[in-house]
């Protein structure tokens, strides 16, 4: 009973290129695609997109001071910000903050702001979501030593 284990089972190792053609075979994730600006809007900021299930877009659009590009996928509100929004700063949940504008399923333009910039302020919307998910603005919580 060479390279079994007691009791009669064997033992089968799997090697590597067992595992890297597995892994070759596994359906890739789907990467998405950026949400798409409308003509004559620029970016120089970068985009990200910060998003919100859609039950609480309309309880954060009257909160805003400027409201930029805002889509909608059917199950989320989509807010265009400037690239590194998250830097530091802990989105509540459920929101869900999106490098790049990166999104995996079809998106339709529900807001377009005057003029050639897309951004809803960063910060105006955090506190916004803050208020609408009852979550405490993360620099306002206590600091333990």
């Amino acid at each position: 009973m060479t390279g079994g284990r007691p009791g009669g089972s064997q033992e089968h190792a799997i090697g590597l290129d067992t595992l890297v053609r597995l892994q070759r075979r596994r359906p890739a994730p789907d990467p998405g695609h950026r949400l798409t600006l409308p003509d004559g809007m620029t970016a120089p900021l970068g985009c990200d997109a910060v998003a919100v299930p859609d039950r609480l877009g309309p309880l954060v659009v009257p909160r805003l001071p400027r409201l930029g590009c805002v889509y909608a996928d059917g199950s989320h509100w989509w807010w265009i910000v400037p690239s590194d929004s998250d830097y530091a700063l802990p989105w509540p949940s459920p929101a869900h903050y999106a490098v790049g504008a990166l999104v995996t399923g079809p998106t339709r333009l529900i807001h377009r702001p005057d003029g050639t910039v897309p951004y809803t302020p960063p910060i105006p919307l955090y506190l916004a979501l803050c208020r609408v998910t009852g979550t405490a603005p993360d620099w306002s919580r206590a600091v333990s030593a």
